[in-house]
């Protein structure tokens, strides 16, 4: 499949997932304006019904527009007529059991001679009945001198339970749009996984391929006889098969290094190691280029010793590789706290903001466009990554693009009965 057709087929399926979702946010919007209007239309007959039950227990005509709704859960009934609180309420709880109206209402009587709502009480479905409570009243309604209020405080939970199949079937349609979705975002990570490892590979089949190609020429020319005769040319095809087997062992080290810390989940072998020591010991192998600046009183940690060595020659290693001009790296080291803090500082070409987290993820290098000057997997930074991760420390990389970058590792140090301060700086 064509990535044009892929990335057509994303953006179909992306719009389908909108076009679902709002579909069915619409159709519940929808749903629910329905039954609110059914429960204002339900509830003003059901109150008719009370002022025309009234009406009649006080020999009275009742108006046929005697219902009004001064807010979404709030009517007014006019009576005409002065009516018992136990009557009336047994009639409204009568009246709104016959039209399926079975939720929480609280109503007041107006008092014309106090000119007041007189609070009459909370009335639950389960005939449990709440007194009224102190400073709590019921909004006037001044045009008519004898008419009671009702709310309906649980008027929403009321219209939501009777969308339980509508809300059923929404769920059902949004965890079937879920789950689509996280599909989705399986196959474009698979996509890019796949991507990533075609890329590897290319990459590691043309850097195999390099010194394999000199390794048979150079065998080549020092199997013939003239060679013989010629012991300077001798030397150099010699020096130029040891250069390219190291080359290609190192290469071949690095794959095998990464395959042998998937398999083996990094089973660290912890010992206690003098971190000075081992830069002092890798500053040795890239003289003159390393400065050691040594500033922790205390450079003792638990790590595992070929795992760190291999972390320090990875960082020091990109930091000759990626360098346009004379190589100038700074190991240093400090404490701070129950912690210490060592880094690597170049002075090479720099890593823009938007890779700093991506440059630690496999197979993953800087994009140069056509150009790769640096030979490289984009397995180093990972492998350094997997390490800290393994020992529970921290990394943080700052880095700007002509600058340089600079790789701080925090780690515990551990405790010396006689800690010894020192300062070496040394290039």
């Amino acid at each position: 499949m064509s990535r044009r057709v892929f990335r057509i087929l994303i953006i179909l399926s992306v719009i389908s997932i909108i076009g679902i979702i709002t579909v069915q946010i619409v159709w519940v919007r929808n749903a629910y304006a329905l039954r609110e209007r059914q429960f204002r239309q339900t509830a003003f007959i059901a109150l008719q019904d009370v002022a025309e039950r009234v009406g009649q227990h006080n020999r009275i005509t009742t108006s046929c527009a005697a219902v009004r709704q001064l807010s979404p859960d709030y009517f007014v009934v006019n009576t005409d007529s002065p009516i018992d609180p136990a009557t009336l309420e047994h009639y409204i709880q009568t009246s709104l059991s016959n039209h399926n109206l079975i939720t929480e209402f609280e109503y007041g009587i107006y008092n014309c001679e106090s000119d007041r709502m007189m609070y009459g009480a909370l009335v639950s479905p389960s005939a449990t009945r709440q007194p009224a409570q102190t400073g709590r009243t019921l909004p006037k309604f001044s045009e008519n001198p004898y008419y009671f209020g009702i709310r309906f405080p649980n008027q929403t939970r009321f219209i939501v339970g009777n969308l339980d199949g509508w809300i059923v079937s929404s769920a059902a349609v949004l965890l079937v749009v879920v789950f689509f979705g996280y599909t989705l975002v399986v196959v474009l990570r698979q996509r890019k996984l796949t991507e990533v490892q075609r890329d590897f590979i290319n990459n590691i089949t043309h850097e195999l391929q390099t010194p394999v190609a000199t390794l048979r020429i150079a065998a080549d020319v020092l199997r013939s006889d003239a060679i013989l005769d010629q012991p300077e040319r001798h030397r150099q095809y010699a020096r130029i098969v040891h250069e390219e087997s190291l080359r290609l062992q190192k290469q071949v080290s690095s794959v095998l290094q990464l395959a042998r810390s998937e398999r083996m989940q990094f089973a660290l072998e912890t010992t206690d190691i003098d971190l000075h020591q081992l830069l002092a010991e890798a500053a040795a192998l890239f003289h003159p280029h390393i400065t050691l600046e040594f500033w922790a009183e205390n450079a003792h940690i638990r790590a595992d010793r070929y795992h760190l060595e291999n972390v320090i020659n990875n960082l020091i290693d990109n930091a000759l590789k990626y360098n346009n001009s004379q190589p100038n790296i700074r190991l240093q080291t400090r404490n701070e706290g129950n912690l210490l803090i060592w880094s690597v500082q170049d002075n090479g070409i720099g890593i823009a903001k938007e890779h700093h987290q991506a440059v630690f993820k496999q197979f993953y290098r800087v994009p140069t466009g056509n150009i790769h000057n640096v030979k490289g997997f984009g397995l180093g930074l990972y492998y350094v990554c997997k390490v800290v991760k393994a020992h529970r420390w921290q990394i943080q990389l700052i880095s700007e693009p002509g600058i340089g970058s600079i790789f701080t590792i925090q780690a515990p140090v551990l405790k010396l009965t006689t800690p010894t301060a020192n300062l070496l700086t040394a290039s």
